[in-house]
């Protein structure tokens, strides 16, 4: 890479940002096993074949709807039988809820909530999980307190990878939308960032259906959450 190239991409860098806003699953927590766990309980109690952990991971970042859907066929695109669907739902439901705080945070995720709010960043949570879900996995792992907000997947009409959430938080701490800081792992992330018109982050440790996050239109990918401060300024 040449020296003029280098100085450009680090010229963008500190970015100014006024508030973070983190996504839940694949970026603050390890979430995977739990949703193996429980597609395969459901798949065992409906008499179907058990699923893979590695292809249920390609499937998690569209919420529990698509991943039932995604754990009934196989499939990244088919449709199951409706009938099916509606039967499989509540039995997947029910498991996941037992299971739901066995979930652990990624390394280093404490770490840098607590430096990000020592800096005096304002943080919120933008998730496609939803409410029932991720209230109950924020309170019982002791995240919560570090957002002033959470957005979970039927908080509003429409979740990533729409701007709306993001939008929407923009308008809730007060500030322009491009000085929020977006902290995720898959396409849904940076798909609703640059919809938005603020920056992303990438970590490379979560569930970007199987794909490399490198090969995303992001700002930066970041090894862990403290990583971001070498990247950022308070505006």
């Amino acid at each position: 890479m040449g020296n003029n190239l280098v100085s450009t991409i680090m010229s963008k860098f500190p970015i100014p940002i006024k508030a973070i806003l983190l996504d839940l699953d694949g970026t603050l927590l390890h979430t995977a096993p739990e949703l193996a766990e429980s597609a395969n309980r459901m798949l065992r109690d409906l008499v179907r074949p058990a699923v893979s952990q590695e292809l249920l991971m390609s499937y998690i970042g569209n919420g529990i709807s698509w991943l039932v859907k995604r754990a009934l066929t196989g499939n990244m695109h088919a449709e199951p039988d409706s009938a099916l669907y509606e039967k499989a739902l509540p039995i997947f439901e029910k498991h996941y809820s037992e299971l739901l705080l066995q979930s652990k945070p990624f390394m280093d995720v404490v770490k840098g909530l607590d430096e990000m709010k020592a800096v005096g960043y304002r943080m919120g949570c933008i998730t496609n999980k939803v409410a029932r879900y991720t209230e109950p996995l924020l309170k019982g792992l002791g995240l919560a307190k570090y957002f002033e907000i959470v957005l979970s997947g039927d908080s509003l009409p429409e979740k990533k990878p729409h701007p709306m959430p993001l939008l929407h938080a923009a308008k809730f701490f007060n500030v322009p939308v491009k000085s929020l800081l977006l902290i995720g792992d898959s396409l849904s992330d940076t798909l609703a960032a640059r919809a938005a018109g603020c920056p992303v982050f990438c970590v490379p440790y979560g569930y970007n259906h199987g794909e490399p996050v490198e090969s995303l239109d992001q700002d930066a990918v970041i090894p862990g959450l403290p990583a971001a401060l070498t990247l950022i300024k308070l505006a």
